[in-house]
């Protein structure tokens, strides 16, 4: 690289960091460092509130520093013009091999597909084993790592299984110990909620399923996802504010985890059992922190409109003169107060979330509201003054048949009727807008034994909804792209022998190129229906709700029968026993 475009880019770090706020930059010296990477563009990394919580607690001990790298931005990627430059950090500008720690923190699978040239532009070997004791040790954290971190597990050397708040002070404390690298890894593994995949092997079949996950000698047979049984007393928030990020005009502020709803497709609402809520006092005062920066606050949680106490917490809002932002609300809990408050604060878009337009098929997903609950919500919203819609929907979901798909084309007909003669009323026409994504069966849920749909029947159902909601005025669809939905039904799905993948798909190589480039089959893993008793790879991680009781559901959702929500006595699951 030239010596120009080092310092072009080196001022694009300085200037980037300069402009942030909320935190001052860490200094160096007799520390432990750690390099804390999301292996995406700055945008979406500062976007990530469990990102900017592990920043701010390493840089808040007095015995550790933490500074961020971020994969170069599309038009540095190009103006490098195919040279590689060492990453460097954001705060300081240091290399990735500088540091005693690299934390990745990963939330989306496809996000994988960028290591490969993480570790290169950081001058480090990407697989484990050929890294030594000069080598940073690598651990990998976010909730890819507690739903099957096997895709990458030739790749770090520790899986952080579970959340920062309780596995964080553990692993620091056993870092510091000191000891040389294979000494560390074996404490860390004999610690709850730390996978470290060299301390398993696993054996095959013949036909590629897994046989067995071993453990070596003196580790347990299974790795225990560690969680926060009370929030309160903890920070999770916006602690950095920057212009540039998807939240840049707010703060964020978790005020639940977790959800007791039981949706069967949704992965978070199992792994992060059991639901827990904030205090609203306790929310004030990060607030109170969040004010100095931004004068709105962005509600975080797997449904807002169930938090127990939201008329409370809404009123501390209305108290400090700020407004609010969901990202979407459940069809089932929206009520004309919370509407009320959220067109005060200058909503006039609301989202929500039918995913699948028959009853059937929404009892198959445990999604327990009708048809008229649905286009209730729907006139409340208009009437209100909401002018512009956005409905999520899944296809390919299990036991799903044309029918289904022509139900849902009535229902976006009915709710596009409705939608428009109260924007006639209000005199403006706003948007309605469909997001359809293909259905990816997720590890930790009921669906965990189905197969991802056939792309040709993927195609054809979007091509039918497409053919109709395309003749509605001020109606448009937006699909997730069907190859982007398979690689990640594979990274979700694959075991530990899809890392050799991951090179060819980083040079741009599409799946089945890299697939057969590594040696691999991706129908084996992305669409293949799974039996009864057949072992997954992601099952060296015991996530708490016990196998039992997602394939009592699994049957329960082929038969259509719903569940309720779960309850203060509720045991069903076994994360509460």
């Amino acid at each position: 690289m030239s010596a120009m475009t080092f310092d072009f880019l080196d001022k694009k770090r300085r200037a980037r960091r300069n402009a942030e706020a909320g935190m001052p930059a860490p200094s160096w010296g007799g520390r432990l460092a750690v390099a804390l990477v999301y292996p995406n563009t700055y945008f979406h990394g500062m976007s990530n509130l469990g990102f900017q919580f592990v920043h701010h607690f390493l840089n808040s001990r007095q015995g550790t520093l933490c500074e961020r790298f971020f994969l170069p931005d599309p038009q540095d990627a190009a103006l490098a013009a195919g040279k590689k430059p060492a990453l460097a950090a954001l705060e300081s500008g240091r290399p990735l091999a500088d540091f005693d720690l690299i934390c990745f923190s990963i939330s989306f699978e496809n996000d994988y597909i960028n290591l490969p040239r993480i570790f290169d532009l950081g001058r480090i070997p990407l697989f484990a084993a050929e890294r030594g004791e000069r080598h940073p040790l690598v651990v990998c954290g976010g909730v890819t790592a507690f739903l099957n971190p096997e895709p990458v597990a030739e790749i770090m050397d520790i899986f952080a299984v579970g959340e920062g708040e309780v596995l964080l002070p553990v692993m620091i404390e056993a870092l510091l110990e000191g000891g040389g690298r294979e000494d560390i890894l074996r404490r860390l593994a004999l610690l709850p909620g730390f996978y470290v995949p060299r301390c398993y092997r696993v054996i095959y079949r013949e036909d590629g399923r897994v046989a067995a996950c071993q453990p070596l000698a003196g580790f347990p047979q299974r790795v225990r996802r560690q969680w926060l049984s009370d929030l309160d007393g903890t920070s999770s928030r916006s602690f950095l504010f920057c212009r540039d990020s998807e939240f840049a005009s707010m703060g964020l502020l978790e005020i639940s985890r977790g959800c007791g709803r039981g949706c069967r497709f949704c992965a978070a609402g199992h792994v992060y059992l059991p639901h827990r809520e904030r205090n609203p006092q306790g929310l004030a005062a990060e607030m109170d922190a969040i004010l100095p920066f931004r004068n709105k606050f962005g509600l975080v949680s797997a449904a807002v409109s169930d938090y127990s106490r939201l008329p409370e917490l809404i009123q501390a809002i209305h108290q400090r003169q700020a407004s609010f932002s969901v990202s979407s609300v459940r069809i089932d809990s929206l009520d004309r107060e919370l509407l009320s408050r959220l067109i005060d604060c200058g909503h006039r878009t609301l989202t929500l979330a039918p995913e699948a337009g028959s009853a059937r098929l929404r009892n198959v997903i445990n999604k327990g509201f009708d048809e008229s609950g649905i286009l209730d919500c729907v006139a409340m919203a208009t009437a209100a003054g909401i002018v512009n819609l956005k409905l999520y929907f899944l296809i390919g979901l299990p036991t799903e048949r044309e029918e289904d798909i022509e139900e849902l084309n009535l229902l976006v007909e009915k709710i596009h009727a409705l939608w428009l003669a109260e924007s006639k009323t209000l005199g403006r026409l706003g948007n309605l807008s469909l997001s359809v994504n293909p259905f990816i069966p997720k590890p930790f849920t009921p669906f965990q034994w189905a197969g991802m749909a056939p792309l040709s029947i993927l195609k054809a159902r979007s091509k039918a909804i497409r053919t109709r909601v395309g003749k509605l005025a001020g109606a448009e669809v937006h699909f997730e792209s069907l190859r982007a939905a398979q690689l990640q039904a594979f990274l979700s799905r694959a075991d530990r022998r899809a890392a050799r993948a991951l090179i060819p798909l980083s040079r741009g190589e599409n799946l089945r190129q890299a697939c057969r480039e590594a040696g691999v089959d991706a129908n084996f893993h992305i669409h293949r229906q799974r039996e009864k008793d057949e072992i997954f790879p992601w099952e060296v991680i015991d996530s708490g709700v016990t196998r039992q009781y997602l394939w009592d559901e699994y049957e329960k959702g082929l038969r259509g029968e719903l569940s309720g929500p779960c309850s203060e006595k509720c045991r069903r699951c076994g994360v509460c026993l």
